[in-house]
């Protein structure tokens, strides 16, 4: 067991949120579910409902964002805090890079589970499931950093050709012989906030990749992809609603 990477088992949830979205107008904040909630609402929710996250930093310049987190903050007693990132960094050009240069100076211990409200079917046991097996990793010694991914295993072409497969051998074997490859889908990063500081990375090298399902992970970028994860959403709940009356009638 890695004694220097477990000296504290403490999570702490980042959750980037700045305004501005351009191909999704008030991304974060419009309403995404029949209820009227939104990405937001939605995501926060699922962190303050995993017992595994001891603390969530919101780090945002979205006025909007800053109103929720602030009416939450006094229900929550400190484990919801507030970040007012500036706007230099909130801007349409800023690189991921950027962002994760500024993280240390927002969150200097414990281990980071970095997230986003565009990852809406990401649950609160999906977010205990993630961090047990980062902590897993850890105490076997062959990782230290996780990242979430879904699995590829289909003919994917570049410009000049297949990818995962070579046609001289065989020009369309079946798929499941394909090499598998993993799409980095953005559900979750986790590092200890040293390693974030030291390595100037959100993973290290030797990264777990924890795979999920890719009905839970639709890309939220444009605004089809945004409609169509709204019904899917609602979906969802009419189903989980209608299991869960299901078995109240039986018990």
């Amino acid at each position: 067991m890695n004694s220097e990477q477990l000296e504290t088992t403490e999570v702490i949830a980042f959750l980037p949120c700045r305004t501005g979205s351009q191909r999704v107008p008030k991304k974060n904040t419009r309403p995404f579910s029949k209820a009227g909630k939104s990405l937001f609402d939605i995501k926060i929710a699922q962190l303050v409902a995993c017992p595994r996250i001891n603390q969530i930093v919101v780090s945002t310049n979205d006025p909007n964002i800053k109103s929720k987190v602030m009416a939450l903050q006094p229900h929550w007693k400190g484990r919801i805090i507030l970040d007012h990132r500036p706007d230099h960094l909130c801007l349409a050009s800023t690189s991921t890079d950027a962002l994760i240069g500024y993280l240390p100076t927002i969150i200097q211990n414990g281990h980071v589970l970095w997230t986003h409200v565009t990852s809406p079917f990401v649950n609160a046991d999906d977010y205990s499931t993630i961090i047990d097996a980062y902590f897993t990793g850890i105490a076997s010694g062959e990782y230290t950093s996780l990242m979430s991914v879904t699995k590829l295993q289909t003919f994917l072409w570049g410009k000049t050709g297949p990818i995962n497969y070579d046609r001289k051998q065989e020009k369309w074997p079946r798929t499941q012989t394909l090499t598998p490859v993993f799409e980095v889908n953005s559900a979750a990063f986790m590092a200890s906030a040293r390693d974030i500081k030291n390595t100037n990375d959100r993973i290290t090298d030797r990264v777990q990749l924890f795979e999920i399902e890719k009905a839970k992970c639709i890309d939220i970028d444009h605004m089809d992809e945004f409609i169509l994860a709204a019904k899917i959403y609602e979906t969802v709940n009419i189903i989980q609603t209608s299991e869960k009356n299901s078995r109240d009638q039986h018990q």
